[in-house]
């Protein structure tokens, strides 16, 4: 009958099956719930884990390649204001610890196979005092966005420039007139490092260069300066033109460069005075809103076979000719 104990082929008590008898509640705190299943988020090795995780790394990665981009702004000869510069390549990075452009730090990859570039990188760089930065490949590619880097990457800090009134104000301190140098559209690095180098050698107080579609003091521009670059003081300005015309309300003469110049360099002068010399670029010479700015254009005397010459040849002949005037007065 259904309930009776006494059948003779009722379960055996040991059996896996079914409930065991006469536990008395003794495993109750193994029966204790856990709470309720956390997300799938919060769960190690579940598959919205993962791409969570995933999308937390893209995020990453693509906020790091940002910077980089920043860092590497002025890489290609136009420096941005405030924007580091990356420098690498064996040789490239030699030459600039060598020619004592500024670092914050010199990257190394791992397990580098050194010769005799990366030993002398190692030897400028301790020279100096640039600490050394150990990186795997895939940091180096990120920073360089996959160029060639040959295992060195040179972090250049930002140039700080002064502002176009500095170089009035170094002048008057220094007791003399004012001798200043201003590019208009010169876009080549080697070409502003020439002309930094020439006015520091000449007695000039400072450059101004555009704020846009000009080249700024980069790696290149440094090392072209030989150095001059951390004596003399380079300035940007926002309008050359306006600049331009406020260093004519402080009372200097504005002489642009020109081939077709109604004047003559010679025993010019206004050279000798408080003077702003304009440079324009090879191709395309001076804009016309500078041109109509200057006071007076003049060009320098060639033979028929030289049409013109780079900023950083005329500047270098017209400040010498302005500094052998100067030392007759």
């Amino acid at each position: 009958m259904a309930g009776n104990s006494a059948r003779r082929n009722r379960r055996n008590p040991g059996s896996k099956k079914g409930a065991s008898v006469g536990t008395g509640g003794h495993s109750r705190k193994a029966l204790q719930g856990k709470g309720p299943t956390p997300p799938g988020e919060a769960r190690k090795g579940h598959p919205k884990q993962r791409a969570a995780n995933a999308a937390v790394k893209r995020e990453r990665d693509a906020k790091a390649r940002a910077g980089m981009r920043r860092a590497g702004a002025g890489r290609g000869g136009r420096g941005g204001a405030g924007s580091a510069e990356l420098v690498f390549g064996r040789n490239s990075v030699v030459e600039a610890l060598q020619g004592d452009v500024p670092a914050n730090a010199l990257y190394v990859m791992q397990f580098i196979d050194t010769d005799d570039r990366v030993r002398d990188a190692f030897q400028a760089a301790n020279d100096r005092g640039i600490p050394l930065m150990e990186a795997p490949r895939a940091q180096l590619d990120q920073m360089t966005g996959g160029l060639n880097h040959q295992g060195l990457v040179l972090q250049v800090p930002p140039y700080e420039y002064a502002h176009p009134e500095d170089l009035l104000v170094d002048a008057s301190d220094a007791g003399q007139d004012a001798l200043i140098i201003a590019l208009d559209g010169v876009t080549d690095s080697r070409n502003l490092g020439a002309v930094v180098r020439s006015a520091a050698a000449f007695g000039a107080h400072g450059v101004v260069i555009p704020e846009r579609r000009a080249a700024g003091m980069t790696a290149g521009a440094w090392k072209t300066s030989s150095g001059a670059a951390a004596r003399l003081p380079v300035a940007r300005a926002t309008n050359l033109t306006r600049t331009l015309e406020a260093y004519q309300k402080a009372g200097l003469m504005v002489v642009g460069l020109a081939a077709d110049g109604e004047a003559e360099l010679g025993d010019l002068d206004l050279l000798t005075g408080p003077v702003v010399i304009v440079a324009g670029s090879e191709g395309k010479g001076l804009s016309r809103l500078v041109s109509e700015t200057c006071d007076m254009r003049v060009r320098i005397p060639m033979s028929g076979l030289t049409e013109s010459l780079n900023a950083g040849v005329a500047a270098g002949i017209v400040l010498y000719e302005a500094a052998r005037l100067r030392a007759k007065r």
